[in-house]
């Protein structure tokens, strides 16, 4: 299903204290990340999307990350629990919107569930199940979508996203760590080069496919498999964890 719409939220006075593994965490530049994130909103704007922008959250540092909100497929949506503590009451704004057009679900403890963890196809979902969420949160997802979730299990994983992304036509670009998973079989798989890791979490919108900037290798890997390729400097969210995905929820 082709998306109409993108939630979005531009990062908040907090963003610098995001929750981060990576190296060069410390070194995130605030401004550079919301001109940044301008550049994200207008280029979605221009392929098509409305654009639906909350209101900066300045207490959760982390909510610019809105895909890991809620999960939306067909004429549902489900909101999640965050794995981690800090990041929850982000949600409710998206809650507020997503009312207004699906039928709302709400994940319950003790399951956990981020929509980063999530891939869309048209008739199911392949949910990591990692650390930010749980086989419960499966479940209940599995249930309030009313939709086949396939999983994939692996506690080294923060989220699926970040090595598998679905580009459409059946195709997929993934990390080699799971290229041999069973519920990948019968996907046409490009396998991405190890040092261009972060190329995975890209966005697709029909044809176009958002992709991190520098990472011409993957770049090229894609545009082969007759794509168009349009490249995004999202340096200051990687230094969150963060990717194309993550930045914005579409249905």
């Amino acid at each position: 299903m082709t998306p109409k719409r993108a939630i979005v939220r531009k990062p908040g006075k907090s963003f610098t204290r995001c929750v981060s593994c990576h190296p060069m965490r410390n070194t995130v530049d605030l401004a550079k990340a919301c001109e940044q994130h301008a550049v994200y909103r207008r280029t979605l704007s221009e392929l098509g999307l409305e654009v639906i922008e909350l209101p900066a959250d300045d207490v959760h540092p982390d909510s610019c990350f809105v895909e890991d909100n809620a999960v939306a497929h067909g004429g549902n949506a489900i909101i999640c629990r965050m794995a981690v503590s800090s990041r929850r009451g982000e949600e409710d704004d998206v809650e507020d919107v997503l009312r207004q057009y699906l039928r709302i679900g709400r994940v319950e403890g003790p399951g956990t569930l981020e929509g980063g963890d999530v891939v869309h196809f048209n008739n199911r979902l392949i949910s990591g199940v990692s650390q930010r969420t749980n086989m419960e949160g499966v479940r209940q997802m599995r249930s309030c979508l009313r939709v086949k979730v396939d999983t994939i299990a692996d506690d080294r994983m923060m989220h699926l996203k970040s090595h598998l992304t679905h580009l459409g036509r059946n195709t997929c670009i993934v990390n080699r760590r799971y290229l041999r998973r069973k519920v990948l079989q019968g996907l046409r798989l490009i396998p991405l080069p190890k040092e261009e890791a972060y190329a995975a979490d890209a966005l697709a919108i029909g044809d176009i496919v958002l992709m991190s900037s520098g990472r011409t290798k993957a770049h090229k890997l894609v545009k082969d498999a007759g794509f168009d390729v349009l490249p995004i400097d999202t340096s200051e969210f990687e230094k969150c964890d963060g990717a194309l995905t993550c930045l914005s929820i579409l249905f």
